[in-house]
């Protein structure tokens, strides 16, 4: 189980599940406030939430790793993963994305019809964002669209119908994931460039590519500020968004085109922090309305 945790990088989950949370508390609060009964009590769909989450992104991590298991052995930064290192084989790592796929599709189906129909859309997406490095750039933009998912599924999970905030929300994370993945690839640089592979990076240099991620921080920012505006956010969730938005500064202060020593403390820790303390005051906040 746990060379399986590793393989799919499970503390990363840490990312979009706050998210996929504050979305789904959105869709509670949405719910009471229009009068309209939940088609199940509150902590099933909480449950069914938690699980689809975890079943798509084990599936997604898992097929990045199963298709990328020649490059990964190629890179010495990634060539002591789980399947160049044979700790895993490429056909137990198969095997686990289909279950998990299986399982994501199946818990769709138990949430609701909505959900259940849309379920293959999300598995094109978050599977297909695997295959973009081999021809586009945009690549960082299709993962940032895959978690972006999260917060629009869980509120559709609740009410099983499309609204503005969900939405906004959803760019937000695409803007926010999109800009730290540019900025986690600059690891890969020559590398990208030696085998072909696209990536902001490798596409424009590193100085250029900081100014894109940091342009996609700033939508980022900006899309936080009008989901507050939207959702009449009072001064917890503003609290939660100047921390998430002091974070978002920071890990550009961490990383220098000239030094890259920084990147891990950028990507992981500053992003989960902010992640989590966002969604935290955000869902405080829901909660004591």
């Amino acid at each position: 189980m746990k060379k399986y945790f590793s393989l799919v990088k499970f503390a990363h989950t840490i990312f979009a599940l706050p998210f996929a949370l504050l979305g789904l508390f959105l869709g509670f609060q949405y719910m009471q406030v229009e009068g309209l009964s939940p088609d199940k009590p509150y902590w099933q769909s909480f449950l069914l939430v938690v699980m689809a989450m975890v079943f798509a992104r084990s599936a997604a991590m898992a097929f990045n790793r199963y298709l990328d298991r020649d490059i990964d052995a190629e890179n010495a930064r990634t060539r002591m993963r789980e399947i160049p290192a044979g700790v895993i084989s490429p056909q137990r790592a198969l095997l686990f994305v289909s279950i998990n796929a299986a399982l994501f599709v199946l818990t769709a189906w138990l949430i609701n019809p909505l959900c259940f129909f849309l379920s293959p859309v999300a598995l094109f997406v978050i599977l297909g964002y695997s295959f973009t490095k081999r021809f586009t750039a945009l690549c960082h933009l299709v993962l940032g669209l895959g978690l972006a998912l999260a917060p629009v599924g869980a509120f559709l999970a609740v009410t099983a119908t499309f609204q503005w905030a969900p939405v906004i929300l959803g760019f937000a994370v695409l803007t926010w994931v999109s800009g730290f993945d540019i900025i986690y690839a600059l690891q890969d640089e020559d590398f990208d460039k030696a085998h072909q592979l696209s990536s902001i990076p490798a596409m424009l240099g590193r100085h250029r590519a900081l100014i894109v991620s940091t342009t996609l921080h700033f939508l980022s920012a900006g899309l936080i500020v009008s989901f507050g505006l939207l959702t009449n956010g009072g001064f917890i969730y503003w609290t939660g968004a100047v921390i998430f938005l002091a974070l978002l500064g920071y890990q550009h202060y961490l990383v220098k085109p000239n030094d890259l020593s920084r990147v891990n403390l950028a990507f992981f820790t500053t992003n989960g922090i902010a992640s989590v303390v966002f969604a935290a005051f955000a869902i405080g906040e829901l909660l004591l309305r």
